[in-house]
């Protein structure tokens, strides 16, 4: 169960995060389909930078000295610039999208097409492959979380919540629930998330109160292409052992999905992620879950072809879709570009 619950919150938190970014994006107006596009630009600049900062005299001495406090840091320090060159990458979309007034539909399908193009050419510039990973491959023994740190000698001195939720988990996991909640609480209890909604709303009515439409679309896009690019470095780092190869297995889509299925709600996305992300964990890892610990893998004994674990997820989502998009409601002005003249 330990397990269960451990590669569950692994897959559901980059969802969350990313859903989130989709929610910043369409409550300010902007159809933000690029998520995919961002995540794979956002999960290979994090690992780059990782890469790079490998080669430092400082973080090489702090791996040999077994210095998690700096090796923690470097995880964050990944993050943000994660963050940040995501922000920076969605400012196409948003200039696209607000200045240029073109289709946000086509303009977020054409940074998903450009943006594993872009990130393989570096990667073949950078490492003459196909897959750029970190220097010595070892992703889990630089960042992830271990009873080691805690000066426990063993297992069940940590109890069994602390076996779940400490050991053999990364700082990042907690660090997007964290952020997940205080920007949950800007979007529905700030000044500033009552004017990035009404913007999705009702942008006329926004704009003859003295609000801004052009800078909150843009700040709203800017907040989700950060969201966007730390989830998919969060993704690399805890699915894929901090490698990119301009790939993040549809994670981009998957999050639109739960966005959709949770209504544009934090709330409910938070519900919706940890749905996904089971199905995404038993795709992954059916054939080694042990749900009550009496050594019988139950899905791996039921002889079910694999191929239909992995297609679970998506089956699951096509499934949820059907079923609640009637009830879905969208913020009215979504993907229409705002013009003063029509008030």
């Amino acid at each position: 169960m330990t397990f269960l619950v451990q590669q569950t919150l692994i897959y559901a938190v980059p969802l969350m995060i990313v859903a989130l970014a989709g929610v910043f994006a369409e409550r300010s107006g902007i159809i933000n389909l690029a998520l995919e596009g961002i995540m794979i630009f956002g999960a290979f600049i994090g690992v780059l930078f990782v890469r790079t900062m490998q080669g430092s005299e400082v973080f090489a001495a702090a791996k040999a000295a077994g210095d998690y406090a700096t090796l923690q840091g470097l995880e964050i320090m990944a993050m943000v610039v994660a963050a940040l060159l995501g922000a920076i990458f969605s400012l196409l979309l948003s200039f696209a999208s607000i200045n240029l007034r073109a289709d946000q539909t086509i303009g977020g399908t054409a940074l998903n097409l450009m943006a594993p193009a872009l990130v393989l050419f570096f990667i073949r510039i950078i490492a003459n492959q196909n897959t750029l990973q970190m220097a010595d491959g070892d992703a889990a023994s630089w960042f992830m979380i271990k009873k080691t740190m805690f000066g426990y000698g063993r297992m069940e001195d940590m109890g069994p919540l602390g076996e779940t939720f400490i050991n053999r988990t990364y700082l990042a996991t907690y660090l997007c629930i964290l952020l997940f909640l205080v920007l949950a609480v800007l979007l529905y209890k700030t000044r500033f998330g009552l004017r990035l909604r009404a913007c999705g709303e009702n942008p006329q009515a926004a704009d003859s109160l003295g609000i801004n439409v052009y800078k909150m679309r843009y700040a709203g896009t800017t907040i989700s292409g950060a969201l966007a690019g730390m989830g998919g470095f969060v993704y690399s780092l805890t699915t894929a052992n901090c490698t990119a190869n301009g790939d993040v297995a549809g994670f981009g889509f998957l999050a639109l999905a739960v966005m959709i299925f949770g209504n544009w709600k934090p709330l409910n996305i938070a519900g919706a992620s940890l749905l996904f992300g089971l199905f995404k964990c038993i795709a992954a890892s059916y054939s080694s879950i042990d749900i009550n610990g009496d050594g019988v893998y139950l899905l791996a004994d039921l002889g079910i072809s694999a191929h239909f674990y992995r297609m679970l997820p998506y089956l699951i989502t096509l499934i949820v879709l059907a079923f609640t998009s009637k009830n879905s409601r969208a913020p009215k002005a979504e993907g229409i570009p705002y013009d003063k003249s029509t008030r």
